[in-house]
Order: C-alpha cells, then structure tokens, then sequence
C-alpha cells in the first residue's frame, strides 16, 4: 500500500489531515510533517485534532495552525494520521462521511483499515517512519522544521529509541533527520526534559494513588475530576504519567485512569516484557500495540477501576515470563 499512498497524494487535492484525540507525539508530528510535505507538492491542505495541541508540541512548525474538527475548512479528500480506528479520531471522525477519497496511514497492528486506502504497518515502531519513507517517495527533500516534527514523532513513541519495535531503520530515519538540519539537543530539551508545575504535582499524586496488585506484577492509579480541577491541570498535563508506573521494578502492566467532564474515563495501558495490553484494550472497544494501548470507558470511575483491574489480572495469568 506504500505505492497506492503516494499515488493517492499525487492524485489528489485539497487535504484534511486528521490526528487523533489525546494527541502525542507521533500523531501530530507525523501529521504537521506530511502537511508541510503537501503544501511543498502546490497542495491544498490543513490538519484538524479532536483535542489541543499540547504545549510540548506547540515548538513544531504548523501546529499553531491546528484546528478543531468544527472549525475545519472545506475539503475534498481525508488523511487519518496515526488513527487505530476511526472512534480514535473522536468528534473529527464525523468528518469522514464527507470526504470523496480516504487515506489512513498508520503502525497500529489493531487497525483493520476503514478507508479507501490504507497504509498499515504494524512492525513499524512509529507512524513518523513511514512518513518519513513516503516523502523520500515523492522526493520530497527535508528541511530542518519537517525534521523536527518527524523526530517527535519517532522519538516519543519509541520511547526515546528504546522499545523493542525499535530498529536498525529507525536510527537511520534519525540520522537522515540529524543530516537534514534537526536541532537535537533542542528537541530533546523541549519534548523530554521539561514539566510543568502542575505536571510535575499531578505525578506525586499519581504515585500517591496508585495501587499494586497482582503479585505486585500490576500497577494501577486514577485521577478524578475533583483531582484534575484542584491541581487546575489541563489534559496534556497528563502525558506520561504511567511511565512511572511501567519503571517499577517487577510490574509487567501499568494503567493509569483519567476522569474526563464528560464523565468518560480514559485509560492507558503499557507493559514491559511479555504480556498484550493491546488485547485488554480491544475488549473495551479501544487499541494500539501489544505494550502500548488505550481505551475509553463510558462509566464511572470505580466501575472502571473494577473491570480494568479483571482484565489486567486475566491477562497475566494467561501470560508465560
């Protein structure tokens, strides 16, 4: 599908990209990286997100232009960028229905491809990579701003180049993005070394709700609405709170919980070793990656807690070390 995806951008005009609610790293750098690539072919094209661009990602070129899914313009064709499932894309899915052609490029081996064309690449440790292949298709050249955001997206869901999808091919992307003018030491500042205040009270209290179980094999905290509000955090305060959790010594499952105004809990699955978080979350209508998932629970918080808490404690018994 790597050549029907080129064909599809050479093709056609007048693009709306589209990433994912919650949006990380990957999603919008790849996203800003190919919406800089389609501007650069005489393309028409802008970039929608279900939420707000949070403050890490707002050094990127093009992401002050990101709009929400009401304030979209008009478009002809649709790219879903990083988007498991079309319910992931949150109130910009709607937007689907009114496209001529459809494109989803993305990693997510839970992806069962819901447009015209899909890209998906479920070895592939981040969706920026396949990006970055798509542009040296079009020969595209790179420029340091459209490196930038590929390394976001690279970086942050390989877990700065450490997790185990991570190979010989994504360092050289990241050497060819270091060769094109990326300024690294910057990057890395502004996306790894730097929390907020509230970040930094939200993870004390993540730790202080946290509870292990399972042999001390899983580890599970929550933050509530009131908690949220007390600490006036905004969503993205929140990224990477269950890293901490994952980095205890002998737990295999994290999950964190998020209570949202809407009285949705949004949940956050990784593992270290051996068992599939992926599979936890498609129980509740979510995905992702066999150590990196998510989900959205429509129900209250300790319901929540009660059925992620079962589907943690099931999949580490079905699982062998």
């Amino acid at each position: 599908m790597r050549t029907e995806t080129a064909a599809f951008l050479q093709s056609y005009d007048n693009f709306l990209l589209v990433s994912h609610m919650s949006p990380d790293g990957d999603t919008l750098g790849s996203g800003l990286a190919l919406l800089r690539a389609l501007r650069r072919m005489g393309k028409a094209a802008h970039m929608v997100c279900p939420d707000r661009v949070p403050r890490a990602y707002l050094f990127l070129a093009g992401a002050d232009e990101v709009k929400k899914p009401d304030d979209a313009p008009e478009f002809e064709n649709i790219i879903f960028v990083d988007c498991g499932d079309l319910q992931r894309a949150g109130a910009a899915g709607r937007l689907f229905e009114s496209a001529a052609h459809s494109l989803c490029i993305d990693h997510h081996s839970t992806n069962e491809g819901y447009c015209e064309i899909n890209w998906i690449e479920g070895e592939s440790a981040s969706t920026g990579e396949l990006v970055y292949l798509l542009l040296q298709d079009l020969d595209i050249p790179l420029d340091a701003e459209t490196a930038a955001c590929l390394y976001a997206a690279i970086a942050t869901d390989t877990g700065n180049f450490a997790f185990a999808a991570v190979t010989s091919d994504t360092f050289r992307t990241a050497a060819a993005l270091l060769d094109a003018g990326l300024d690294l030491a910057d990057c890395h500042r502004r996306l790894f070394q730097t929390n907020s205040l509230t970040k930094t009270r939200l993870l004390r209290q993540t730790l202080q709700n946290m509870e292990l179980f399972a042999e001390d094999r899983a580890a599970l905290s929550s933050l509530t609405r009131d908690e949220l509000k007390r600490f006036n955090a905004t969503w993205d305060d929140c990224e990477g709170l269950i890293d901490p959790l994952r980095m205890i010594e002998g737990v295999e499952i994290a999950c964190t919980l998020r209570e949202m105004m809407s009285s949705e809990v949004r949940v956050s699955l990784r593992s270290k070793d051996y068992a599939n978080v992926a599979a936890i979350a498609m129980r509740f209508g979510g995905g992702g990656h066999e150590k990196a998932a998510g989900c959205t629970l429509a129900c209250p918080m300790q319901k929540a807690k009660d059925m992620l808490k079962r589907a943690m404690l099931e999949e580490l018994r079905k699982c062998t070390k």
